[in-house]
């Protein structure tokens, strides 16, 4: 199917190949894991693994002044993808977890609670929802940890023990890290350990570029500290023909998981493909699942995507003023599968 949408290298070179090749490279026998690694990393006994929320490979390209030590390393060989889709909470479990989307469920910012009419705000959690049931793998950092390596999270106290740290990133020590002095020397000081990972993550670029825009002047100062347009929104308020036959939305501006009523799903995918138009990219759960999106899908998680899913094209955006209100408030967006989000920086030093 010719898209022009990016879709995710699930086995070859995305998020979920990251923890995985970097044991191997640690030299960490992990039985869950090919003994192939999908990433070629040299071999070290200890890796710092840093994630910067938000920073797309073309966005590090075409900003490389803001961060010239960044945009030295990145070559044609160091791009991955993000899966499917790509925002913040399914990227984080990916990488954690080494699993794709459709394994470990955490299958977008907001997603459908199984049996109900609730959804899961996966960056917010839900406390009478149990993080281990939603997402009972063993994560990477649990592996890495029972095959000898000491593993630490230098991170904000804010995501400490919160339901997306646990689900997607539970396992080995925490250190409390909230400036960036406090995260190069928690990071310094466990690196020393060996064999040793070290995770730290930085959000403050994505929620910059979600407050003020990409290449904003606060974007690009905050891409050098760490070295969508009003008329493409859609309001799917406005129009009542979006929600015929739907009982619950729930993703994100960029990927709509949409939740049908018995026997509607063929109508509102009909439907939303013409009022959408070339704006967005209009699929059934089975159709999505058969492009390969969310990689191989457990039965648990099935019910968690929406019955359709719509994939904004270009810098389209699908807001809902009633049920998401707070999005209407962001400038940056992310979760679709164009290759400006979808393809990642993937940089050793």
């Amino acid at each position: 199917m010719d898209t022009g949408f990016l879709e995710p290298a699930y086995g070859a070179r995305s998020l979920t190949d990251v923890l995985p090749s970097v044991g191997h490279a640690i030299g960490a026998r992990v039985l869950a894991w090919s003994a192939a690694p999908a990433l070629t990393l040299p071999e070290a006994p200890s890796y710092v693994v840093f994630l910067v929320d938000g920073l797309g490979a073309d966005l590090l390209a075409a900003h490389a002044h803001a961060a010239p030590y960044l945009s030295s390393l990145l070559t044609p060989e160091a791009i991955g993808t993000a899966g499917v889709p790509s925002t913040t909470a399914t990227s984080l479990t990916s990488l954690g977890t080494g699993l794709v989307p459709g394994a470990h469920g955490v299958v977008g910012f907001t997603s459908r609670v199984p049996g109900s009419d609730r959804l899961l705000n996966a960056l917010f959690w839900d406390k009478a929802i149990d993080p281990l049931q939603w997402q009972p793998h063993p994560t990477g950092f649990q592996l890495l940890a029972a095959a000898g390596v000491h593993v630490t999270t230098v991170n904000k106290r804010e995501f400490r023990g919160s339901g997306l740290t646990l689900a997607a990133q539970r396992g080995g020590e925490w250190v409390n890290a909230d400036r960036v002095g406090e995260r190069v020397a928690g990071a310094v000081t466990a690196a020393a350990a060996e064999p040793s990972l070290t995770y730290l993550y930085d959000g403050d670029l994505d929620w910059t570029g979600h407050r003020y825009g990409v290449a904003s002047s606060q974007w690009l100062q905050q891409l050098a500290i760490i070295d969508a347009e009003p008329e493409r929104r859609i309001d799917l308020d406005e129009d009542p023909a979006y929600r015929d036959g739907v009982v619950l939305l729930g993703g994100e501006a960029r990927f709509r998981h949409v939740y049908c009523a018995a026997g509607a799903v063929h109508d509102v995918r009909a439907r939303w493909r013409e009022l959408l138009g070339d704006a967005a990219l209009v699929l059934s759960r089975e159709e999505a699942i058969g492009c390969g999106w969310f990689g191989e899908v457990t039965a648990p998680v099935l019910p968690r995507l929406g019955d359709v899913v719509v994939a904004a094209r270009d810098d389209w955006g699908l807001f809902s003023s009633v049920d998401f209100p707070y999005e209407t408030r962001l400038v940056g967006l992310h979760g679709s599968l164009t290759p400006a989000e979808m393809r990642i920086p993937l940089l050793v030093d």
